[in-house]
């Protein structure tokens, strides 16, 4: 699924850069965390394979024509289309108690550099998502994993995030960080990640 993700974003930013150039042009842009991604152009009967950073197709009469772009050239032609894009989500993960929702100690000093990238978006849209580990029924572990992301939705709005950028929910036992059996207490699926776009 990254992997897909990772291809489609790559394909997106792609897609914009050929769509605001004079000519058909398309260059994949390195991903920011460093992991591969690649694109395939077709024009006609005929296609490119971009894998590397930087690798650029342009539309010929004969059919898409590979050749290197680079920074300097992305910068100059595409570079209000950059601009103008919006910022990638971040993600951070704190963890909790076990059955509480009181945060450890190392997870309540991380709470200022989510406030720090809250800040930096014009408009945040903050997604709060509880997670429990496998000790307990469904029905507890969902209530819980709601009570977590409720807990730091509600730090959040008390630190001056508006409420309506906010949103918590729950996902109980369903999608564990670290695959256990059922009844199995395991700190790091205790957790609440926060999805900040």
């Amino acid at each position: 699924m990254q992997r897909i993700a990772r291809v489609a974003t790559a394909a997106l930013a792609s897609a914009l850069l050929g769509a605001c150039a004079s000519t058909s042009t398309v260059v994949l842009l390195p991903e920011k965390d460093g992991h591969p991604s690649e694109l395939t152009v077709r024009q006609g009967e005929r296609e490119v394979v971009l894998a590397q950073p930087y690798a650029a197709a342009k539309s010929t009469p004969l059919g898409p024509r590979e050749y290197r772009s680079g920074p300097d050239e992305v910068s100059s032609r595409f570079g209000p289309a950059l601009a103008a894009q919006p910022s990638r989500p971040s993600s951070f993960t704190v963890y909790f108690v076990e059955g509480k929702d009181e945060l450890t100690e190392e997870s309540k000093r991380d709470i200022d550099s989510i406030l720090l990238e809250i800040a930096k978006r014009p408009v945040p849209d903050v997604l709060v998502v509880g997670h429990t580990d496998a000790v307990g029924t469904d029905a507890f572990n969902d209530a819980l994993g709601q009570q977590r992301a409720e807990f730091v939705r509600r730090a959040l709005i008390g630190l001056r995030v508006p409420a309506d950028d906010v949103h918590a929910i729950s996902r109980g036992k369903r999608q564990l960080a670290v695959p256990t059996p059922d009844g199995v207490a395991e700190p790091r699926n205790r957790r609440v990640e926060i999805i900040v776009r």
